[in-house]
């Protein structure tokens, strides 16, 4: 038998999930579980951060993409490239080239449940804000850093007539 590997499907932007359904539908009634075994649409966890609100979302790690793993045959690929949504193969002409394994490992690892989430600010460096919480509350200041991955920024601030650079959390701040 073929050795089965991991294959990159172009699809409609958007259309990712509804692909994979119409594949693992098609898959089971046209009974080729022996030759298509996984569809995967990666993601990874997302924080963002507005209006100094932290809100977990799914985000796609490869909009327009969908990963297959199997065993590449003229009836599976048959399957795969008449799924509708589906515009094609990633690879040169007609022939789909597999993943390598490191590939597969790295995105299946970014996949995983486990990985800690990629945060998003909509604040910058510059910007001025207002503390709203904290000790520094109703102190206004100037963004100098940001720390995404601990969901704080460095803000400095006027104190006895002095600049004073404070650390303080993403939701204890707001824009001016």
């Amino acid at each position: 038998m073929a050795e089965k590997h991991w294959y990159v499907v172009h699809t409609y932007s958007g259309y990712e999930n509804k692909v994979k359904t119409n594949l693992e539908k098609r898959v089971e009634s046209m009974e080729m579980q022996e030759k298509i075994f996984r569809v995967l649409v990666p993601m990874e966890d997302e924080i963002e951060i507005k209006d100094g609100k932290q809100k977990k979302v799914k985000r796609k790690i490869f909009p327009g993409y969908v990963l297959v793993e199997m065993v590449m045959s003229d009836d599976s690929w048959y399957v795969v490239r008449n799924t509708p949504g589906v515009t094609g193969f990633v690879g040169s002409g007609n022939k789909p080239i597999p993943l390598t394994p490191e590939e597969v490992e790295a995105i299946l690892g970014r996949h995983g449940e486990d990985k800690p989430a990629h945060v998003v600010v909509d604040f910058e460096v510059e910007q001025p804000v207002r503390v709203i919480a904290g000790p520094f509350k109703d102190h206004t200041g100037v963004i100098k850093e940001i720390f995404p991955e601990k969901g704080k920024a460095r803000v400095q601030v006027t104190m006895f007539g002095r600049e004073t650079p404070v650390e303080v959390d993403f939701s204890q701040i707001e824009e001016i």
